[in-house]
């Protein structure tokens, strides 16, 4: 079976997308090749995205916040998921756009942040079955 190659984006890429990142990898496994970026990356990963996502047993330590220079080498893929970047979302090489409306749980309390990572985590699992 072919890979699936998905690119997240969203505009600090240090919450949203880093999560989006992880689940799919987690969900995807081998079968998934996960990319995430921002249209004006913070150049950090969330401390609170790190903790969210540690409860969940995946170590968010390893993911750097990228531009969409970085990740343009990797195109095209199959499924580019926006989240929340508007008219700063970017294109790139895709069989498919899709935008999702999370809100940015950046300065959310820990169980609000919770609550946006686990709507997170349904959505990937159900983009992962539609694109196999």
């Amino acid at each position: 079976m072919k890979k699936i190659k998905v690119l997240f984006v969203c505009v600090e890429n240090s919450n949203r997308s880093q999560m989006s990142q992880a689940f799919a990898k987690m969900i995807g496994g081998d079968q998934v090749e996960a990319f995430s970026a921002g249209s004006k990356p913070s150049g950090i990963v969330n401390p609170r995205a790190i903790a969210a996502m540690k409860e969940l047993g995946y170590d968010l330590n390893r993911h750097d916040s990228k531009s969409l220079e970085e990740v343009k080498a990797f195109a095209p893929f199959d499924a580019v998921v926006t989240m929340g970047c508007g008219d700063a979302c970017p294109w790139m090489p895709a069989k498919k756009f899709i935008d999702w409306q999370i809100p940015d749980p950046k300065n959310m309390e820990p169980e609000q942040f919770n609550e946006v990572r686990d709507f997170i985590k349904e959505k990937v699992n159900r983009l992962i079955e539609d694109l196999k």
